[in-house]
């Protein structure tokens, strides 16, 4: 029986890669009924007549999976985020960044269209964001001008399965069109009433980048905390699980905790308050949540 990797999923077909070629597929009869919904990076099993009528049979047994994007064994998430039009919001940063970390996924921090900054801003903005260096996030400043981008890239994505995500109109598509021309790529302006991008992109897929392959997904704006547990948030902060030994109480939620070190180290400057204030809304958002069932 073959095996194969899905890179492609549209309409209910998905598009399983093997050493053969490309089969256009369904799920099995019986995926329905047992809540099984292959995703974009499974690794499967399947029988096929021809190629455009295949079958998969099984599923292997996931490393990660996102929701939203929905997909999965992905090595890496490049968070991608313009730093204008529409402008920077460090809380939509920090929630991609908490729903990453929650899935223990490498997150890698793009910044686009620096390009459009006027030279006082650009200074302020690289000095803003300098602090997700310090706690550990890998950080590119791109514009898709640039005439190395694709060198500047490829040291991050070769030998990776990345995902692409972002809210809409933050650059991905025309990133991605950038650096992979024969793609082209549907993009849309963005919408001024809004300050966010129109959804462009349709579907997931799987794209070959030199020894790599990336994800690109469709944009969105709104994002939740549904699959994450209040105990766990704290651990999707670098900087608060660097610090969380030192704390007097063993699970300490860093909020109104005596003798709390990332308490400490916000007094002192060392956790950026932006991201803090971030974290304690995140923290009221899963309290609030309406309960699933």
């Amino acid at each position: 029986m073959p095996k194969g990797k899905i890179v492609k999923a549209l309409s209910g077909f998905y598009y399983v890669q093997y050493e053969g070629g490309l089969v256009q597929c369904r799920g099995r009869g019986n995926f329905r009924q047992k809540k099984i919904t292959p995703l974009v990076g499974d690794y499967v099993e399947f029988e096929y007549h021809n190629k455009k009528e295949g079958y998969i049979l099984a599923i292997a047994e996931r490393e990660n999976q996102l929701t939203r994007p929905p997909i999965a064994n992905v090595d890496q998430a490049i968070i991608v985020t313009s730093v204008k039009e529409p402008d920077l919001s460090l809380n939509l940063l920090d929630k991609f960044l908490v729903l990453v970390e929650s899935k223990s996924i490498q997150p890698l921090l793009f910044f686009t269209k620096m390009d459009l900054l006027e030279e006082e801003e650009e200074s302020n903005v690289r000095q803003k964001l300098a602090y997700y260096q310090t706690i550990g996030y890998e950080v590119e400043f791109l514009s898709t001008k640039d005439r190395e981008l694709n060198h500047q890239l490829s040291v991050h994505l070769n030998h990776k399965v990345s995902v692409f995500a972002g809210q809409s109109g933050v650059g991905k598509t025309s990133l991605l069109n950038k650096i992979i021309p024969d793609l082209q790529l549907e993009t849309d302006d963005i919408s001024e009433s809004l300050g966010r991008g129109k959804h462009t992109t349709r579907h997931v897929e799987l794209i070959t980048f030199e020894e790599g392959l990336i994800a690109d997904t469709p944009g969105f704006s709104a994002l939740d905390f549904k699959e994450i547990k209040l105990e766990v948030l704290p651990e999707c902060f670098p900087e608060f699980v660097e610090l969380q030994n030192q704390c007097k109480f063993r699970g300490c939620m860093h909020i109104k905790e005596p003798k709390c070190a990332v308490k400490a180290a916000l007094d002192k400057g060392e956790i950026l308050d932006d991201r803090y204030q971030n974290y304690l809304q995140f923290v009221e958002e899963i309290k609030n949540r309406k309960p699933r069932y």
